[in-house]
């Protein structure tokens, strides 16, 4: 089993934008109204962005993810899929803030967390789809 990854400098303004804008972007494209949120390595929000017409209930969750995968040091995904499996994992539900929903991804700069970005809005793969463009954008 491999070590887990570090915790790296908080992300930036700047890198938080372009992360930001290609989510967006990629949103966009596909006619998806969304809550995108960019925290930094330690959980703080940097970013917030909602989209014309996206839900409101995505305000909360799309932090949410976001403060997930940075706490977590993993996808937010990985947390869906072991609820899915159901038995034990269902303590899962008793966490304190995860929000065990995929489209929560961490952002990595030489090998360290530096942020995450959450998504919601559309399914759990589309906002992962949209988190993913976002975290490509600073690889």
């Amino acid at each position: 089993m491999t070590a887990p990854p570090e915790y790296g400098p908080p992300l930036s303004l700047p890198q938080a934008k372009t992360s930001m804008a290609a989510a967006e972007g990629h949103a966009l494209a596909n006619g998806w109204p969304m809550v995108i949120a960019i925290v930094d390595s330690g959980g703080n929000l940097v970013m917030l962005n909602r989209m014309d017409n996206a839900q409101l209930g995505s305000l909360e969750i799309a932090p949410g993810k976001a403060v997930t995968a940075v706490k977590f040091k993993r996808s937010t995904k990985a947390f869906q899929d072991l609820i899915a499996q159901g038995g034990g994992n269902m303590r899962i539900l008793a966490m304190p803030g995860v929000t065990p929903l995929e489209g929560g991804v961490c952002i990595f700069k030489d090998g360290k967390i530096v942020g995450a970005i959450g998504v919601s809005g559309m399914s759990s793969a589309q906002d992962a789809e949209v988190a993913e463009a976002g975290m490509r954008a600073l690889a």
